[in-house]
């Protein structure tokens, strides 16, 4: 995601799918009886061009199915919107709420007082994350993320400042064209776990749970000082959510949380301190379901890898992070990982570490200046070279709270500018990740302390790919217990930078990706689908990437100066398969874009008459994708789950 800093503030797809359809004809049914697939296209669409293009959510694009046969079947693309987050409709103590309004330690709505005398619901304008949970006891849930709130009702920044929320929505499923309807939403209680600070995208457990995230962690260190705007911001939280600001504490915040949601429909949610404190973007778990790679989002920031000691259990297990070793520069950059071993920990261990009251001061001594002893490194929280020494006895809390600092200072890369989404291609044992900006840290530096990454300046980003592998040994010569280790990347898809802005302000070429942030692959179509968090383009896309053909597709495009989020296929629920898409802060930004091809200030009037600038987000899926269940069913022509 962009931090927010406000002043005011046609692809073809070579299958390896042995899916039985039926037989489309008669000459088809009196041969062997089935037909198979042998390949999907996707049929691009163009970047809007109209105004009234470019205050909605849309696809125009569809996809093509060609079978053994030789018949091919096209399948329109629709969006569905599922609600906005300013919508009434999460239940909370018998009363209907916006989706998108956060609850404090006791379940109340908070409010919003910023205008006197005329007390409103805060309504966060940014939903991210989807996880579409397989059915439990047949019943379909969807956890969706609220990241932030964007400005006040006053028009001022509210960012970091208003506790964060999820919402667990309950959706009934048509049996026939597999359109998703929530029929309830509630809010998840974080009561046991401090609260929920700013949490960006997430993902799904191979065991069915929701890993959500905590982004942007408050700097420890500079909360230590009275009047530093960490101090502020984290107290503003601590008064919003307890009532009471001297319960801030900077150390409850930048974990991974876990949701469980119970046959009942009850969400449980547990923060897994052992994973490490950071700047989560997402946590992706491995197939082992033991180890997992996240986004460490923000400028120099580093490459973090968790072995969990048991399968399906995130409560105990080992950090490790990454020294890049840059082997090229081609396509964005190439280079191997060496891991680094920060510790091994439980939540409970660390957990009473944070209890205890532990300060930044307690695990680091400081200087202004070089000093023996003391090591300069340069990390995202605090922005700047400082000079640490740990202090004795302290390395565990170093590891677990300040895994950023902990890091740098035994050797790892924390050069990487924001390192955001992840996802997994199970088959070809390869991670993807977005690096949506690739500029500062990752670029030649002598001046900073460390200087691993000489990577060429494309800000409109890329995508990697990490190769995982076997029998892999850490900086120490141990071996690292997974057969899922990342020992090497390399750029996949590179943005295109453009010297000037085109008529529509764009400033990254509209054909390509810019600014590549949610990540989610499909194991069936062999596509990653790509999110854009983008400035460069006015308005952002979702892309389908065949990872056979290298082939690319535009198949959603969503509000103008709005970020697309919450991307997550959904390859088979219930035989549908969906692509779970957002928005959040539509219009956003508009100001400072030359648009010339169309009126930039009737833009911004349809904007605010349609959506609402920075008021509100949509969740919702792309739907129409072949219909599973039919795919398999040799008695029925073959439909798409489209809406009626």
């Amino acid at each position: 995601m962009r931090k927010r800093i406000f002043s005011k503030k046609a692809t073809t797809i070579a299958l390896g799918l042995a899916l039985t359809i039926p037989a489309l004809t008669p000459a088809a049914a009196a041969g062997n009886g089935h037909v198979t697939i042998d390949s999907v296209k996707f049929n691009g669409m163009e970047a809007p061009k109209t105004i009234d293009d470019m205050v909605k959510t849309y696809t125009n694009a569809s996809m093509d199915v060609k079978y053994s046969n030789g018949q091919v079947k096209n399948f329109p693309l629709s969006y569905k919107r599922l609600f906005k987050s300013e919508d009434k409709v999460a239940i909370n103590k018998r009363k209907l709420i916006p989706a998108g309004t956060p609850i404090d330690v006791n379940g109340d709505p908070i409010m919003d007082t910023s205008v006197e005398g005329n007390p409103t619901y805060y309504v966060s304008d940014a939903p991210d994350s989807n996880s579409l949970l397989n059915p439990i006891h047949g019943q379909q849930y969807m956890v969706t993320h609220y990241e932030y709130q964007t400005i006040d009702a006053a028009g001022k920044s509210a960012y970091g400042i208003v506790p964060a929320s999820m919402s667990l929505s309950k959706l009934e499923q048509d049996k026939e064209t597999g359109e998703l309807t929530p029929t309830s939403v509630k809010k998840i209680d974080f009561s046991s776990v401090n609260g929920l600070w700013i949490p960006c995208n997430g993902s799904l457990s191979p065991w069915n749970t929701h890993l959500g995230s905590e982004e942007y962690e408050p700097d420890a260190r500079s909360f230590e000082l009275p009047t530093s705007s960490t101090r502020t911001q984290v107290e503003s939280f601590a008064k919003l959510y307890f009532g009471d600001k001297s319960k801030a504490n900077p150390y409850f915040y930048g974990f991974i949380p876990e949701i469980k949601v119970d046959k009942n429909g009850e969400a449980s949610v547990a923060k897994h301190y052992s994973i490490g404190r950071f700047s989560h973007e997402l946590m992706k778990m491995m197939p082992d379901q033991r180890t997992a790679f996240f986004g460490d989002d923000g400028s120099y920031t580093t490459m973090f890898m968790y072995v969990a000691d048991e399968a399906k259990d995130l409560t105990a297990g080992t950090l490790y992070a990454a020294k890049f070793h840059q082997t090229g520069t081609e396509n964005g950059g190439a280079g191997n990982l060496e891991w680094i071993k920060l510790g091994h920990s439980s939540d409970k261990e660390v957990k009473n570490i944070i209890d205890s009251g532990i300060k930044f001061s307690d695990i680091f001594e400081t200087s202004d200046v070089p000093k023996e002893g003391f090591k300069a490194i340069k990390q995202y929280s605090y922005g700047k070279t400082e000079y640490l020494k740990l202090k004795p006895g302290m390395e565990k809390a170093a590891a677990f709270l300040e895994s950023r600092r902990y890091a740098a200072l035994l050797g790892a890369t924390s050069e990487f500018n924001k390192m955001e989404g992840v996802t997994l291609n199970e088959k070809d044992k390869k991670v993807y990740i977005a690096i949506s900006d690739q500029s500062n840290g990752m670029l030649e530096n002598a001046s900073d302390p460390v200087d691993d990454m000489k990577l060429p300046k494309i800000k409109s980003g890329v995508t990697y790919q990490l190769d995982l592998t076997d029998g892999q040994k850490d900086s120490t010569g141990q071996k690292i217990n997974s057969k899922y280790v990342a020992a090497s990347m390399s750029g996949l898809i590179a943005g295109e930078d453009m010297p000037s802005a085109d008529a529509y302000g764009n400033t990254a070429d509209v054909n390509s990706v810019a600014n590549t942030d949610n990540l989610s692959y499909s194991e069936a179509l062999r596509t990653l689908f790509i999110g854009e968090d983008s400035g460069m383009h006015t308005n952002n896309f979702v892309w389908a990437y065949n990872v056979d053909t290298k082939e690319l597709s535009r198949i959603l495009s969503v509000p103008a100066g709005a970020e697309s989020t919450g991307l997550f296929a959904a390859d088979n629920r219930n035989g549908f398969s969906y692509i779970m898409s957002n928005f959040q802060h539509p219009g956003d930004e508009l100001d400072g874009k030359n648009i010339t091809a169309v009126d930039k200030n009737e833009l911004k009037q349809a904007m605010e008459k349609e959506i609402g600038i920075d008021r509100t987000g949509g969740v919702g899926y792309i739907s129409g994708l072949p219909f599973v269940g039919d795919l398999q069913n040799t008695n029925r022509d073959v439909k798409s789950n489209s809406q009626k």
